[in-house]
């Protein structure tokens, strides 16, 4: 196994996007990663709710040994393993968003050896997230043109502060991803 990359959560913007690309990459790449420091420059530093959800997530995706992965932890260690195709539930007990949930485990099932569906329980119009409808008319027509193909459904809509809402995906394996110029 290789040493774990060491990533400080506090740099850039410090929230929780570093942690879902670090894991995303990991995953990707099977590359051991440990993050310290975890939404470090948030008023409520650690993991979240949703947070929580990303990790656990893509640790069922990889078969993954995880270290830390508990609310408010501001450290983990992810040794991902193979990526597998599934049928999957992921719950955020909050209004959490499942957009960005979305957006974490998207990368591994895009590379899975068969397609994948994913429902995803959470927030799919709350605040500081994208919601469902520019994943679907904006995200997805730009993926299809880099060469991914998934599909989004929207099942049940979910506001903050509860949550509730469902989203379904159905994500298909490619062999790689192509560059596009967008002007």
């Amino acid at each position: 196994m290789p040493e774990p990359i060491h990533i400080d959560g506090s740099q850039g913007e410090g929230g929780g996007q570093i942690l879902r690309t670090s894991l995303a990459l990991a995953a990707l790449l099977r590359q051991p990663v440990k993050i310290d420091n975890i939404r470090a420059n948030r008023s409520q530093p650690g993991l979240k709710t949703q947070h929580l959800a990303g990790v656990l997530a893509l640790a069922r995706i990889t078969d993954a040994e995880v270290e830390g992965a508990h609310k408010h932890s501001t450290s983990l260690v992810f040794v991902p393993h193979t990526i597998k195709s599934g049928r999957y539930r992921f719950e955020i007990s909050t209004a959490g968003a499942a957009s960005m949930l979305f957006g974490a485990v998207l990368p591994a099932l895009l590379f899975a050896p068969q397609p994948s569906k994913v429902i995803i329980t959470g927030g799919t119009h709350v605040p500081f997230s994208p919601p469902f409808h520019y994943l679907d008319t904006i995200f997805l027509p730009a993926l299809r043109k880099l060469g991914g193909a998934a599909e989004l459904e929207l099942v049940r809509w979910g506001f903050y502060p509860k949550g509730g809402g469902e989203i379904r995906a159905y994500v298909k394996p490619c062999r790689g991803l192509q560059g596009m110029q967008m002007t």
